[in-house]
């Protein structure tokens, strides 16, 4: 028996053959030839017949695989074989002495097929025959890439479109998105900036569990006519302690006049030497030491009286240490001390506003360069700071304490007013002497500094009444200087921040002097003391 062999490639003469017969051609396929190569029409119609091909070509080889199978002859593909369709092959006969292996196929050009039979023969001849047309238009649609170019272009651009357009609306949407995401963060910015701090004035008003304040407004007025009229009520058995606020390191006279007025009247009064610029807890220990000094130097109880930070920083000394001051201290007196916190130092300091980091840069530069500070001196005078601090500290209500605070004029005659801060000593400038030898110079002379600050406290109280509706010093409300538990003295003239610990350069002599109120607030202080003491003797 033999075997047969199928070869990939269809040899010229098969070519010749299948392009030549013509005549078994049907009229549509005639038709399809006739039209260009390019015709999407001509592909169509060349598409289904390669489809109808295949299926030709499938059942050939299961005819041809049942005829060997009948015949006993196995057919053995070429070791050139690979897996495609089968038409255009050429089938070859192995005889039975011949193994596959040493068996060489006749050359490409010719189209030999040895003899199985006169049935094997018709049957290959009439399957070739009538494939002819078939095999040609699949072999013309297969050899043509005009096709596959013209069919995927416009795909290509479809694609191509298609990933513009899309990256263009994502892109699109991408930069919408950001500034919605800008427009609510400057909306939510600028809701911040111009709300402010009106919900923080007056909190400590507000929040629960605060001891109520008491009214001394009236005994306070009695004591300091009284003081005017020549009437002065301090005992000497008292050390009184004046601590001063901030910024007080670089304000020479910062409560020089009081502390020289109660040093004539032969009291024992100092001002405390305190970093002012300085944190609160910081100025708290400070204090703490500076008070156990002067108890143990004297053996006297300490009288203490604050203004502005140094108000909150003895207040601050008290609750910490109260286990070990509250039996050295006889009283605290907070003179216009943002107890509760300030607007001024929470607008300028407040995170989520419009500018939020360049100020606090530019606050940075001018208390830690320039003054040599600490910014948290500034930031523990915010409300969330004093919130926090309050609530976790609270005061010994067994010290008598009295909370003063007042109104700043906002009248245009304000504008006149100076302050006499400091004296600046002028070494570098000799002046003649004509009373003495012509020759000789007077070095040296001491020049008044003077500087409107009552006109930027007239400035800035107007600035909180007209956002806020708040009475004001300048720097601190009315409601936040008033302590939980205190007397609160609010006397009916106009005071800013600043009259009570620096003079006028045109005094009223008419009118009391800061030192004179600072002795009237002393005097109410130890009335209270000695209450509290006959009040306790009374229990005993």
């Amino acid at each position: 028996m033999g075997d047969l062999c199928i070869d990939e490639e269809v040899s010229p003469a098969l070519s010749t053959v299948l392009y030549s017969d013509a005549g078994s051609m049907s009229f549509l396929e005639r038709l399809v030839f006739r039209l260009s190569g390019d015709d999407f029409l001509f592909h169509i119609v060349t598409l289904v017949s390669c489809i109808s091909s295949q299926f030709v070509c499938f059942v050939e080889d299961l005819v041809f695989r049942d005829i060997n199978g009948c015949c006993g002859y196995p057919a053995v593909p070429t070791s050139e074989q690979h897996c495609r369709s089968s038409y255009g092959r050429n089938f070859q006969y192995v005889p039975d002495d011949c193994s596959a292996s040493s068996f060489r196929p006749p050359d490409a050009g010719t189209n030999t097929i040895l003899p199985i039979g006169e049935k094997m023969m018709t049957l290959v001849e009439k399957f070739i025959v009538n494939t002819t047309s078939e095999i040609a238009a699949c072999y013309s649609f297969w050899d043509n890439p005009s096709f596959f170019q013209g069919l995927m272009f416009p795909l290509y651009g479809l694609e191509f479109a298609w990933k513009l357009t899309f990256t263009f609306w994502r892109c699109t949407f991408f930069h919408v998105r950001c500034t919605q995401v800008q427009i609510r963060r400057f909306l939510s910015r600028l809701k911040t900036t111009l709300h402010g701090s009106s919900d923080d004035i007056g909190w400590l008003q507000q929040a629960p569990g605060m001891p109520p304040v008491e009214d001394g407004t009236s005994r306070f007025m009695e004591l300091l006519q009284e003081i005017r009229r020549g009437a002065h009520r301090l005992p000497n058995s008292f050390v009184y302690l004046l601590i001063p606020g901030l910024f007080s390191n670089h304000s020479p006279l910062y409560f020089v006049s009081t502390k020289r007025f109660f040093s004539k009247m032969g009291l024992a009064c100092h001002i405390a030497k305190i970093h002012s610029e300085a944190a609160v807890e910081h100025n708290a220990w400070e204090l703490k030491h500076y008070i156990e000094e002067l108890y143990w130097g004297s053996g006297k109880l300490v009288m203490l009286l604050g203004h502005s930070k140094g108000g909150v920083d003895a207040a601050a000394a008290l609750s910490i240490y109260s286990s070990d001051l509250k039996d050295k201290v006889a009283g605290l007196i907070l003179v216009q001390s943002p107890y509760g916190g300030t607007p001024i130092a929470s607008d300028i300091l407040r995170k989520g506003q419009i500018a939020d980091k360049e100020t606090r840069k530019i606050m940075e530069f001018l208390i830690c360069k320039l003054i040599k500070g600490d910014i948290r001196a500034l930031e523990d005078l915010t409300y969330e700071k004093r919130k926090k601090f309050i609530t976790e500290h609270k005061l010994p209500q067994s010290i008598p304490m009295i909370s003063f605070h007042s109104e700043a004029r906002v009248a245009p005659g304000v504008l006149s007013t100076m302050t006499h801060i400091a004296h600046a000593e002028l070494p570098w400038l000799p002046l003649p002497n004509f009373c003495q030898d012509p020759d000789s110079f007077q070095a040296g002379c001491k020049v008044p500094v003077i500087i409107p600050l009552a006109a930027a406290m007239a400035v800035s109280a107007l600035h909180l009444h007209l956002r806020y509706g708040e009475a004001s010093d300048g720097l601190v409300t009315c409601r936040d200087a008033e302590v939980p538990g205190s007397v609160v003295v609010h006397p009916e003239r106009k005071l800013d921040h600043a009259w009570m610990v620096y003079s006028t350069w045109r005094k009223d002599y008419g009118e009391p002097e800061a030192c004179e109120m600072c002795e009237a607030l002393l005097s109410l202080l130890v009335e209270m003391r000695q209450k509290q003491e006959l009040g306790s003797t009374s229990l005993d």
